[in-house]
């Protein structure tokens, strides 16, 4: 909160924002406790090797991405999620929605983030061993435009820590504060979220409390 009254033009000290916020019973929206989940990888497609080995460093853009699923509740049923990552700049490139968790999710996510990053041949793509990440179309799609895949290892949510704390940043502010009734309703908040907050307006202290896009133009 600090950091971002000071990008605002605001002159205040840290002391006293926190003071402020006490005052007012402002606090910030607290993670809840991470529980590792496992993702079924009993399928008889190929794993690829974890070429990543949990080294989420990049000096760049497009040199790694991480991809991942998630989920999210509604009263007409669950909406799953699919995510692609830029590891330089922890920017969500690619996103899809639909209500069910077939290979062509995950794919459409990848063909956002192609078509609008057009990484060069050598793009690291990580992700987890999920049937749809190791199926054929997918990792023709891979293949087809330069990109190694990686995979964790079996039942290893830390070897792609970066995407599970993505989720649980976004389960944090949006879906743990939120009740959806449709599943169009649902879709919306996430445009948005995405989007508009956090590619464009979320402070990284990783980033040193600029927001995705902000790194990567200063880059």
């Amino acid at each position: 909160m600090h950091r971002a009254l000071l990008i605002d033009g605001q002159s205040v000290s840290r002391n006293t924002v926190a003071k402020l916020m006490r005052q007012e019973r402002i606090r910030a929206k607290n993670k809840r406790k991470f529980v590792p989940r496992t993702t079924d990888s009993r399928h008889a497609q190929p794993v690829a090797a974890n070429l990543l080995e949990r080294d989420f460093a990049a000096s760049g853009p497009d040199q790694k991405w991480v991809a991942d699923i998630t989920y999210v509740p509604t009263d007409q049923g669950w909406l799953y999620v699919a995510g692609v990552q830029d590891c330089f700049s922890r920017k969500i490139v690619g996103w899809a929605m639909a209500d069910h968790m077939e290979t062509s999710l995950v794919s459409d996510a990848l063909r956002m983030a192609l078509t609008h990053r057009r990484p060069p041949a050598g793009l690291l793509h990580h992700s987890d061993r999920g049937v749809q990440y190791a199926s054929e179309d997918y990792q023709h799609l891979l293949r087809q435009h330069g990109i190694q895949a990686s995979m964790s290892g079996k039942g290893d949510c830390w070897d792609n820590a970066m995407a599970e704390s993505f989720w649980a940043t976004f389960k944090t502010e949006l879906v743990y504060q939120s009740h959806f009734t449709t599943l169009a309703q649902a879709q919306m908040a996430i445009f948005e979220y995405i989007e508009v907050f956090y590619n464009r307006k979320r402070l990284h202290s990783s980033l040193g409390y600029v927001s995705p896009e902000s790194f990567e133009a200063a880059a």
